[in-house]
């Protein structure tokens, strides 16, 4: 699945503030109540910031170790080397990101148990935490690669009510360049967008205004998959590093590109497994009774009559990853 960029949007241009809860005011029916009305909720330190300390030191040394901070200083400042920007469509920003989501702790933090506890409030008992969070490394001063805005379905398809979390791995300031909500967006339902794109021009983006503000470590973000949302510029001098992570219940439909690598690079599973020392998260999903849109049969009869070879390469692609055993 392709990485969707995000839309650059100005903080002087009349965002108002992030709708908040306080971990400590969290219930089914105000946590519903927040999506279904506006289409987000920012949770206040929802987790200790030591509990992203882990993963925020190592992608800060994978970082140091790409060349992309400032060799004389601390990794963990995230000081950005002047004059170095990637974006995701660069293949050696792709290698970086890989090495990045192939770290155990990276897996780990969407199995946090306030985290989980928080989405079963949400969608139920029978959560599924789905298995390919996405890393963000955003360049600061990076103008040359502003990004479109976009919902969270455009990629993910499967079912309506699924829910993103973005979480900073640090305090993101407004000058770090977090994300923006387009308040009440989900009610309009999938928007339109330039075909085979995903992304919505901002003056075309139906919803009610634009909210936006400082999130800090340990705040969660957390999102409807129809609400339109958008990344304003990092106009600091570090790299902002995030994960989004993805939560439905598996009584409901997934799409099982969701669960493998449909793409003709060639990455595994098992190469994502390689370095891990615990076993627990590997495989995870396939202990549960998913249901599948499009179905296995389905996903056979479109392997052979998608409308282009690309097409139905990926389709049987994503089929032979769902029937391979588990490695051991």
């Amino acid at each position: 699945m392709p990485l969707l960029k995000l839309q650059a949007i100005d903080t002087a241009s009349g965002v108002r503030p992030f709708r908040e809860l306080r971990a400590t005011e969290l219930d089914s029916r105000t946590l519903w109540e927040h999506l279904a009305v506006h289409g987000y909720v920012l949770i206040r330190n929802l987790l200790f910031p030591r509990d992203l300390n882990r993963l925020f030191t190592e992608i800060s040394h994978i970082s140091a170790a790409a060349g992309w901070l400032d060799p004389n200083r601390d990794p963990l400042d995230r000081i950005a080397n002047p004059g170095i920007a990637f974006d995701d469509t660069d293949p050696y920003f792709k290698r970086v990101s890989d090495q990045v989501f192939n770290l155990e702790s990276f897996h780990a933090l969407p199995h946090h148990p306030t985290l989980r506890a928080t989405m079963e409030l949400l969608v139920g008992p029978h959560l599924l935490v789905h298995p390919k969070p996405i890393p963000r490394l955003i360049f600061p001063n990076a103008e040359r690669f502003r990004p479109l805005a976009h919902q969270d379905h455009y990629a993910i398809a499967g079912d309506l009510q699924t829910y993103t979390a973005w979480m900073p791995l640090h305090d993101c300031t407004p000058k770090l360049g977090p994300l923006h909500i387009l308040e009440g967006s989900h009610r309009y339902g999938l928007q339109k967008t330039p075909p085979g794109t995903g992304v919505i021009p901002k003056k075309e983006a139906l919803g009610d205004h634009w909210v936006g503000g400082r999130i800090n470590a340990g705040d969660v973000l957390l999102f409807h998959c129809l609400t339109v949302h958008a990344a304003s510029p990092n106009r600091s001098n570090q790299l902002r590093l995030s994960i989004d992570c993805r939560f439905q219940s598996y009584d409901r439909p997934l799409n099982p590109a969701n669960l493998v690598f449909p793409s003709a690079a060639a990455k595994s599973w098992e190469s994502v497994y390689a370095n891990w020392r615990y076993d627990q998260l590997k495989y995870y999903w396939k202990h549960l009774p998913l249901q599948f849109k499009p179905s296995a049969a389905e996903l056979a009869n479109l392997a052979q009559t998608a409308d282009t070879p690309e097409k139905r390469d990926r389709y049987a692609r994503i089929l032979a990853q769902l029937d391979a055993p588990i490695a051991t």
